[in-house]
């Protein structure tokens, strides 16, 4: 394994790359990964290495592509040349596996990225990238609890308290937390990502928007699904259970939702 690349591999199996939200921590993800593991070569992606001894140390603004060029290293490291692999990403790594298949997609036998929130697709797309520098904002003035009110009530699309009250954390404290990273290094940036559609398009057939069954009626589900359709006619949306965080709610049944929904793009319905 180089140096620079951290990731975790487990199972037997075709290879899914799995790429975690938030700052790239795969916290919460090993139950998930305990029933993928069965039928899958499980290669968990940490961008940053936080789960790798580099939680503590200096981060910096992050960037989609940097991600992406990551995961496709990773890629090269547990493929053969001539192989390709399953790729499942959520939230901020549901951003990054769009972009791996837009520019690797010789690598990937099929994509799934759940509740991605590139919402600048959208028809109100400067308004609501506007609610993330907001949350931003309200990390920085009164520290993170209050940062993690205001972005629960964007995604929800729910109007949040005006002077939320609260402790900005420390440098040391936020170098410690994945969460204060995430707010600081990767919210706004991946939330302005602009996905190459005309690329997505052409690898359409290998596509799946994914959102949860709790999201319905919030912003990363309309976001899902409006990507569905500005990807190709051979994307497809499918819903998994529970909501944004669906990973650590039902491990289970969101493995087997995955499974399934990888299983049936490599043998699709006559």
């Amino acid at each position: 394994m180089a140096e620079d690349l951290h990731y975790d591999v487990r199972g037997k199996g075709p290879v899914l790359l799995i790429v975690p939200g938030g700052a790239g921590h795969p916290m919460g993800f090993a139950p998930m990964t305990d029933v993928l593991a069965d039928r899958f070569t499980v290669v968990t992606y940490d961008p940053l290495g936080l789960a790798h001894g580099r939680l503590g140390e200096p981060v910096g603004d992050q960037r989609v592509q940097e991600w992406s060029d990551g995961a496709v290293r990773v890629l090269d490291e547990v493929l053969a040349e001539d192989e390709s692999a399953y790729a499942f990403g959520t939230s901020s790594g549901g951003i990054a596996v769009l972009d791996l298949l837009a520019r690797h997609p010789e690598r990937l036998r099929h994509v799934v990225a759940h509740e991605p929130p590139c919402v600048g697709v959208l028809p109100d797309g400067p308004r609501q990238q506007a609610l993330f520098q907001e949350v931003y904002d309200t990390y920085r003035a009164a520290g993170l609890r209050a940062a993690a009110v205001r972005l629960g009530a964007v995604l929800a699309g729910q109007r949040p308290e005006d002077h939320p009250s609260g402790q900005p954390l420390s440098r040391e404290e936020e170098l410690g937390t994945p969460m204060a990273l995430f707010l600081v290094h990767v919210l706004r940036q991946f939330t302005s990502y602009a996905p190459d559609l005309p690329a997505l398009a052409a690898s359409s057939a290998r596509l799946t928007l994914a959102a949860g069954s709790d999201s319905r009626g919030q912003l990363l589900h309309r976001t899902a699904r409006f990507l569905t359709e500005r990807c190709g006619d051979g994307s497809r949306f499918v819903e998994f259970p529970g909501g944004h965080i669906g990973v650590a709610e039902h491990p289970v049944a969101f493995a087997e939702r995955l499974t399934g929904t990888l299983e049936e793009a490599a043998h699709p319905p006559l």
